[in-house]
């Protein structure tokens, strides 16, 4: 870092600090976890907003929606995966915070068997019965042949996904984010060039991106997999895992496989429950035609890349958080907790702002005609005021999940998508309202949600959660 920029965020936190949202010595190590996350998270989550606007320009409204249907069913396998790699992550970083190499290891193995014995089924399914769950939606004939093709050809990178998501988790619960920032943002960008390519330059559309995706995803994981094996990568400053994988050694221990099934099942629980919602968004979405599916689906990716912020500050939280609690310092720990929340609002309030003023321009990228730019520039600008809430909400469930409380935030989930959203979105189907019940559903399903986990923050109950989880101090 040169001087000047030393310099900047130095004044940076100093602002922050007078303002009462983070401290000096807390913003540092935050942001030196939270920058390649966002990063990170920003690369993946350009991959789809790409490829939506890529298959927007070559196929049209029809191969959006189909590709709108077809990407529900990729964030289920997302979701899937960051609630097993939550579980992950809460243990290794309260292991290795509490110099439990070994056990931190034992973790990791014991979350790759899970991964295996859940990517095989699933991607199976989406060979086997493709036609059928895109058929779910209702989607006219066009839509359907594009979804279809989409899943099929997605499907080997079901495993590669989970697997990239355990090994970039296991790398930020020991504190290393910029190994898996390196290996994930090259991933992305060989996507979307591949998708391109195959998009544009071999006429594939909806096949491109998907075959864009499959081969991008599996490149991560070989990059991924030598530094989890303990190999050194000696460029770009990228290290091997400090709990390496080795074939050697105990790759089952029931008393700790339970604990990450224990911990994981909530978190993916709350991930499922998150994923499971555009289902019926979407279908209610089709009910008003393929140009709504459109407009809603650019909405929710443009709002994903806001919340590529949540990939760092989230993951920043459950993993400082957990150190702390593995270390035995449970203020520190509610100290960065809630700084992290405060430090994620204002991030995300302001990003909003941001986004609502260019909602057009934004939205043009992905639609023409003034009817559809002016409709998907309107689910532009409400998905970043909603985004408000994904901001809140993530902070507040990465120290719980730090701590291992992930029941609650799970129960929080539920409520506030299937309690206030969908509710919401159906009012539309029988009042004037119309689509006006999806802006709201949007609203509601990251608000929610958002509130009820930063009142279970607030209320501690994740530090007592936490002392059932952590190691045993050394001469116990």
């Amino acid at each position: 870092m040169t001087g000047r920029q030393a310099a900047a965020v130095a004044f940076l936190a100093e602002t922050l600090e007078r303002l009462g949202i983070i401290d000096s010595e807390r913003f540092r190590p935050t942001v030196d976890l939270a920058w390649p996350r966002i990063v990170t998270g920003f690369a993946i989550m350009s991959k789809q907003t790409a490829d939506l606007a890529m298959v927007g320009i070559a196929v049209g409204t029809a191969g959006t929606a189909g590709l709108a249907f077809a990407l529900a069913f990729w964030e289920i396998v997302t979701m899937l995966g960051l609630g097993l790699a939550g579980g992950t992550v809460s243990l290794v970083s309260q292991n290795y915070g509490g110099e439990q190499t070994d056990r931190a290891t034992l973790v990791v193995k014991q979350s790759i068997l899970l991964t295996v014995a859940l990517a095989v089924p699933i991607a199976v399914g989406f060979v086997l019965f493709a036609e059928s769950l895109i058929g779910l939606f209702g989607a006219g004939p066009e839509s359907l042949a594009h979804g279809r093709t989409y899943l099929v050809l997605v499907a080997p990178a079901v495993l590669f996904e989970l697997l990239n998501l355990i090994a970039s988790r296991t790398y930020t619960g020991v504190g290393d984010t910029f190994t898996e920032m390196v290996a994930r943002a090259s991933g992305a960008v060989l996507n979307i060039a591949l998708s391109a390519v195959l998009i544009f330059g071999f006429g594939l559309g909806v096949a491109g991106a998907a075959i864009g995706t499959s081969v991008s995803t599996g490149f991560v994981t070989l990059v991924l997999a030598w530094g989890m094996t303990g190999r050194s990568y000696g460029i770009l400053g990228m290290e091997p895992s400090p709990v390496p994988v080795t074939l050697s050694g105990s790759w089952l221990e029931p008393a700790l496989l339970w604990q990450v099934i224990e911990i994981s099942t909530p978190e993916i629980g709350r991930r499922l429950a998150q994923g499971v919602a555009v289902f019926p968004l979407l279908w209610i979405a089709a009910t008003f035609g393929p140009v709504v599916v459109t407009a809603l689906e650019v909405g929710r990716r443009v709002r994903s890349l806001i919340n590529s912020v949540n990939w760092g500050l989230s993951l920043a939280s459950s993993s400082l958080v957990g150190q702390h609690l593995g270390a035995n310092d449970e203020d520190e720990a509610g100290a960065y907790g809630a700084a992290i929340i405060r430090l994620s609002a204002v991030c995300y309030t302001g990003l909003a702002i941001l986004v609502v003023v260019f909602a057009e321009p934004i939205a043009s990228l992905f639609v023409s005609g003034s009817e559809e730019l002016a409709l998907a520039a309107t689910f532009v600008a409400v998905g970043a005021v909603s985004s408000i809430g994904f901001g809140i909400d993530g902070a507040a469930t990465g120290a719980l999940l730090g701590a291992g409380d992930t029941r609650l935030p799970f129960v929080a989930s539920l409520v506030g998508r299937y309690a206030f959203a969908l509710p919401a979105a159906a009012l539309g189907l029988v009042t004037p309202l119309g689509i006006g019940g999806l802006y709201l559903a949007l609203v509601l399903e990251t608000a929610i949600p958002g509130g009820i986990n930063y009142w279970l923050f607030r209320r501690g109950r994740w530090k007592a959660v936490s002392r059932r989880y952590r190691p045993a101090p050394e001469g116990d």
